[in-house]
């Protein structure tokens, strides 16, 4: 699938490739092996930030609307944050360990 870039003449990328080819190392993941507990931290961190600035700053009323937009429920937005804070914690471990 390389040789076609060392043949036209591409340049050293293509000497490169074919190079990390012949090696073995084509099939690099992004992130490598820890893909799964970069995306665990990710989506743990928004969900447990994101559910806090909502208790924190509430969605304002806007001109249009008749009536003030309702604050979200406390004891759903405790537990997601405390869920968010779990998955972050477990995905920030699992990249340390």
């Amino acid at each position: 699938m390389i040789d076609w870039l060392t043949e036209a003449g591409v340049g050293d990328a293509g000497r490169v490739l074919a190079a990390e080819r012949r090696r073995g190392r084509w099939h690099r993941v992004f992130l490598g092996d820890d893909l799964l507990p970069w995306l665990v931290l990710a989506f743990g961190a928004a969900l447990a930030v994101g559910n806090g600035l909502a208790l924190v700053r509430p969605p304002r009323p806007t001109a249009d609307a008749d009536e003030a937009p309702a604050r979200p429920p406390l004891a759903r937005s405790l537990v997601m944050i405390t869920l968010g804070l779990v998955a972050a914690v477990w995905g920030l471990a699992s990249l340390l360990t």
